[in-house]
């Protein structure tokens, strides 16, 4: 028990008490992935189509806030997230500490909850799939059954 309490007492002075999942954290720019509801990485935020589908739901990230990687290089983008958020009220953190990360799967942005919401498919891609194009189908060829053909022959 005392030792228990010497690595309490050894941690609280090494900088405060430990952090929980530290590595998913590093991943999910300080939050948890049970909170996150859309991620997207540093490599979709330079996709037009995907910009324009994140800014379309933006209606659907009331009541959440949105973490913004503040160490990626696409300022445009970032600028039009940062006023659709600002002209909806939807809160926003620009992320500068050691989890914005720039590789290419890193996180770019996240719409987080404040407690968890435990979704399965968070990536963009995955939360608002694409449509599938829209064709119209023609009515099948009418078949004529035994009887017609037994009383017509074939015409």
């Amino acid at each position: 028990m005392t030792e228990d309490l010497n690595d309490r007492l050894k941690q609280s002075s090494l900088g405060g008490s430990p952090q929980t999942k530290p590595d998913e954290r590093r991943r999910f720019l300080g939050s948890l992935r049970e909170r996150v509801f859309v991620r997207m990485n540093n490599t979709e935020i330079h996709d037009p189509k995907l910009n324009e589908l994140f800014l379309k739901h933006i209606d659907d990230y009331k009541g959440y806030t949105v973490l913004i990687n503040g160490n990626i290089d696409d300022d445009a983008f970032l600028g039009k997230v940062e006023a659709a958020c600002s002209k909806n009220n939807i809160p926003f953190t620009l992320v500068n500490n050691e989890t914005a990360k720039t590789g290419p799967e890193d996180t770019a942005i996240l719409v987080v909850a404040k407690n968890a919401i435990n979704k399965m498919r968070i990536e963009i891609g995955q939360v608002y799939p694409p449509e599938m194009p829209k064709t119209e189908l023609t009515a099948p060829e009418k078949k004529h059954g035994f009887f017609h053909h037994l009383f017509h022959g074939d015409d």
